[in-house]
């Protein structure tokens, strides 16, 4: 729930009674010490709101502290704005609170010593850092989402073309990261309020009807949950069983999709996609989880083809679950969703849940194994995203590869040894390829799905086995790019592609500037290191290739180069 207005000092006590509940009195003290001292460099500074500015990282503390975050990321929370909007330093945020909280506030805040030429050049490298900063330390983009969560709470208060600007950046990027994170709550707010001010007709109509729909169906939800209850109880399962409401944006983007309309051109109607009730169970053991299933499926007609276990193969943010949608007698589809508390937990926090983004956490016991599935993801993600920022040639492309990887939905395919490989939707053989190794999709030759061979360009459906066969002596196409679909392949087909213009540029440079030194009985190769250090003094260039790739390029005219070597004493000309 959003913070209420009221004095700062109030919402700082609100605070310090929140986390009297889960932290150390030495702790809750040094987050009261983070609001004094934020509170004195914020202080004069007001919000578009009318508030005084400090409401903005007490309410973002807050936040957190419903989460249960420890006690440097809540400090980070109250600080996260004072290197970029005051005249604070990060060496004396180390000097006051430590390394970790000055390194979390950096790691937040926007570049401004450097000049860009457009705001989204700007931005693409204030994001580009800030994953660098989350690679290192995951609570950097926890306390970004606590901040951009507040800020879309307020809105209201921006111009219209700031509030869709916000609301769209929140939509492509903050909301889907909340969700590879595994952070529905918040996922789920960022998209309701993104959605709303994008779109705030349709979505004030959405709603007006998702009210209407829920409360003439108020008494077959009582009638599901009571004959369900009921059933699992003489079966002797402990569970509990709750309605589970759908959102307007959910609701909206399952209409804009055309896949199941009834035709090609034609996408889905509000009846469609709301012809459904949602139950989540919740029970004890994953045992239970799949007995509820054998008693669920016999009250009810499943339909096959939407069963789905995400609890044998969770997805690719540690989610596990077991989802059916099921024939009810009211006229009506029932989906249901069954998990234990703990997967439950995971499912609403992710990566906050029972501190997972505490770095280097470990347990071997049973219990942790879904938790630590869901950091093992996390860590995974980053490491992907480490990969990328190293081959993109800019932060725009970075920015771009990044939008690309935050699919959604994912196929589940398998390696010929069973290894389970998870790819975005739509994903193709050389997807496959990539995800493998880098090595193995530059140098793939052909792929076997199910034993059969196919073309690159062939989709893939989850449950498929896949094979690469490779050769050293090939190398990427860049028709690739035409059916590449992950992040992971274009990033890398494109950095093999540029530094393969690059080499061609080098060796044709090198060939027109033999052609030309030939006059003077010289070849590159031939040349001395005292006459190499000359020419890349002469033309200013870091590299004897560099100046070979202009000449290859067209840059630089290779009888202009070799002319330097001119024994003439008229021979001077640059």
């Amino acid at each position: 729930m959003p913070v209420p207005l009221d004095t700062p000092d109030r919402l700082a006590s609100d605070l310090c009674e929140l986390l009297e509940t889960y932290l150390p009195a030495q702790q809750v003290k040094e987050v009261s010490c983070a609001y004094i001292f934020s509170a004195q460099a914020h202080e004069g500074q007001m919000r578009k709101t009318g508030e005084p500015y400090i409401v903005h990282p007490l309410a973002a503390a807050h936040i957190l502290g419903q989460m249960h975050m420890d006690a440097q990321t809540l400090c980070a929370a109250l600080l996260h704005d004072v290197i970029e909007d005051t005249k604070i330093s990060k060496e004396k945020l180390v000097c006051e609170f430590g390394e970790p909280v000055a390194e979390l506030v950096d790691g937040v805040s926007k570049l401004s010593s450097m000049q860009f030429e457009t705001r989204e050049q700007a931005q693409a490298a204030s994001f580009r850092k800030m994953l660098l900063a989350m690679s290192r330390d995951i609570r950097v983009i926890i306390v970004k989402l606590a901040d951009r969560l507040h800020n879309m709470r307020t809105l209201g208060a921006m111009k219209l073309a700031s509030r869709r600007r916000i609301a769209r950046e929140t939509l492509e990027i903050y909301a889907p990261i909340a969700h590879r994170l595994g952070m529905n709550t918040v996922r789920i707010e960022l998209e309701e309020l993104s959605f709303a001010a994008l779109y705030p007709m349709r979505y004030q109509v959405l709603a007006h009807h998702l009210k209407k729909v829920y409360r003439k169906r108020a008494d077959i939800f009582r009638t599901l949950k009571t004959t369900i209850s009921e059933c699992l109880a003489q079966m002797d399962i402990n569970a509990q069983v709750h309605r589970r409401d759908k959102h307007s944006y959910s609701l909206y983007y399952k209409m804009r999709e055309k896949k199941g309309a009834t035709s090609v051109d034609k996408r889905k109607t509000f009846s469609q996609v709301a012809n459904l009730c949602a139950l989540r169970i919740i029970v004890d053991t994953v045992d239970d989880c799949y007995r509820v299933l054998g008693v669920i499926h016999r009250l009810y007609k499943p339909i096959c083809e939407r069963f789905k276990d995400y609890i044998a193969i969770p997805k690719i943010n540690g989610y596990q679950s077991l989802h059916t949608v099921l024939f009810s007698h009211h006229g009506l589809l029932i989906e249901i969703q069954i998990r234990t508390a703990d997967m439950h937990e995971l499912a609403e926090k992710g990566i906050t849940a029972h501190g997972l983004y505490q770095l280097g956490k470990e347990s071997d016991s049973k219990e942790d194994a879904t938790n630590h599935l869901a950091h093992q993801r996390a860590r995974e993600w980053l490491r992907g995203l480490l990969e990328m920022q190293k081959s993109a040639s800019d932060s725009l492309e970075f920015l771009e590869h990044v939008k690309t990887d935050l699919f959604p939905e994912e196929v589940y395919v398998f390696t010929p040894k069973g290894k389970i490989m998870q790819l975005p939707k739509d994903a193709t053989a050389i997807d496959f390829a990539y995800a493998i190794h880098s090595n193995v999709g530059n140098q793939c030759i052909a792929v076997k799905v199910d034993n059969q061979y196919v073309p690159l360009s062939t989709p893939l459906f989850s449950g498929q086995t896949v094979e690469v066969l490779t050769a050293t002596w090939t190398r990427p196409n860049p028709s690739w790019l035409n059916f590449a679909v992950s992040a992971r392949a274009r990033s890398y087909i494109r950095h093999f592609l540029k530094n393969l213009q690059y080499d061609e540029a080098v060796r044709l440079g090198k060939r027109m500037l033999d052609k030309e030194l030939a006059v003077y009985c010289l070849s590159v190769d031939k040349l001395s290191e005292e006459q190499r250090a000359q020419l890349l003094e002469t033309f200013k260039v870091d590299s004897l290739d560099a100046l070979l790739a202009e000449i290859g390029l067209g840059n630089r005219i290779a009888f202009i180069v070799a002319h330097q070597f001119d024994p003439t004493p008229e021979a001077s000309v640059k």
